[in-house]
């Protein structure tokens, strides 16, 4: 059944198909959202959530019909938001994907990679967070890494929407236009990726959060791919990684929320390229005036993509590691009038601006984490934009 927001009647290959630099996407597995022009745009200036209720009402009150607020928040809220008022928001449900691509998805033949920072680097950063574990200044710490693509054309982020969209139908699949005032003038500037984590939905009363904590790369190998993901499901390191994170998630969503329902262990959930350890945490709004991005901000940013406890983890990130992540590790998503959208974690993704791309890609660091582990994950995860872009795993 269409979401009760559609203006048009389409299918969602057809939403991919009119998308263009510049627009919103963002397909999901319940529905798909197409975002075009910009009605209304939410800067930094107050309390989030207050400011695009506030900005929602505006626009009805202009006469917007459909007024939806959609968008990035980044990593560090101090940063700049990407949020708007669609001039038109065109809703339609999932469309399932045949495997296998043709041949109009060339791979990208002509690049130069840049590792930020180099690997030896990385590794002496999980030392660092180790060494801050071990001291008792945190439980757990995520470290990123970013790769800087060049190449000598200008990418097309629709080819690899397009390929993301086909590889990766059960995640998240988003474009969120992010130029700002650094941005080089006459460039478009897009962030996008297919991110597997749910960080929270909210559908008339019920919510849904799915946080994901504890990883392992797939193998081509089936007898193989099956071991590493029953090693997975046993790990201690890992299921140790994945309390923290649901826990944080129960606690945030206390205060908002009734009748939480927490599975007491983990599940699998796979994407092309990971394995990972997922817990779906189900629950109703206490009152109607508690709005999807109530409920995404009260989590963000989860012990999946900062650590805990946050305060202490996000001042080490910020001394670790050597870049800003900008939208990575955000969240990406929409919300209504009514307070119903979709909310997913800013994973699995990367920063376009003409010809040069940087993909990121984090690892969850805790007691007993390995830095060549994590260094190893965080490689795996890049392979869903590098696969997209037609570059493969040489690139690390």
């Amino acid at each position: 059944m269409v979401n009760r927001m559609v203006q048009e009647e389409v299918k969602e290959e057809s939403l991919l198909d009119d998308y263009v630099a510049g627009d919103f996407y963002f397909a999901s597995p319940r529905n798909v959202v197409h975002g075009t022009g910009v009605f209304e745009r939410i800067v930094n200036g107050g309390e989030v959530a207050h400011l695009v209720k506030q900005a929602l009402s505006n626009a009805r009150g202009q006469g917007h019909e459909h007024p939806v607020v959609v968008g990035a928040i980044p990593f560090d809220r101090q940063n700049e938001l990407q949020l708007v008022i669609p001039e038109k928001c065109v809703f339609s449900d999932p469309y399932q994907y045949e495997k296998g691509l043709g041949e109009e998805f060339s791979p990208l033949l002509q690049y130069e990679t840049e590792p930020v920072p180099a690997p030896e680097m990385y590794l002496a950063g999980v030392d660092k967070g180790l060494s801050g574990i071990a001291k008792g200044d945190f439980d757990k710490v995520v470290l990123s890494r970013s790769v800087r693509v060049h190449t000598t054309e200008p990418i097309d982020p629709k080819g690899i929407m397009q390929k993301l969209a086909h590889y990766n139908p059960q995640g998240f699949t988003f474009a969120v236009d992010v130029k700002s005032k650094e941005t080089a003038e006459g460039k478009q500037k897009t962030f996008l990726g297919a991110s597997p984590e749910l960080l929270v939905s909210k559908l008339r009363h019920t919510v849904i959060a799915n946080p994901l904590a504890g990883s392992r790369p797939r193998s081509e190998d089936p007898i193989e791919d099956e071991r590493r993901a029953q090693e997975l499901l046993r790990s201690e390191k890992d299921l140790h990684e994945h309390r923290i994170v649901v826990e944080a998630v129960k606690v945030a969503l206390q205060p908002l929320c009734r009748n939480l329902e927490v599975p007491g262990r983990p599940t699998l959930i796979q994407t092309e390229t990971m394995w990972h350890l997922s817990t779906v945490v189900k629950g109703e709004v206490l009152d109607d005036s508690i709005s999807s991005l109530d409920l995404a901000l009260a989590l963000h940013p989860t012990p999946a993509v900062c650590g805990y406890p946050t305060e202490r983890a996000f001042q080490a990130i910020q001394e670790i590691e050597p870049f800003d992540r900008g939208y990575f590790t955000g969240m990406v998503g929409w919300c209504d009038e009514s307070g119903d959208g979709e909310w997913a974690v800013a994973i699995r993704c990367a920063e376009l601006e003409g010809s040069s791309m940087s993909l990121y890609a984090g690892a969850g660091v805790v007691a007993g984490s390995k830095p060549e582990d994590e260094l190893a994950e965080t490689s795996a995860k890049m392979r869903t934009m590098l696969y997209a872009m037609g570059i493969g795993t040489k690139a690390l």
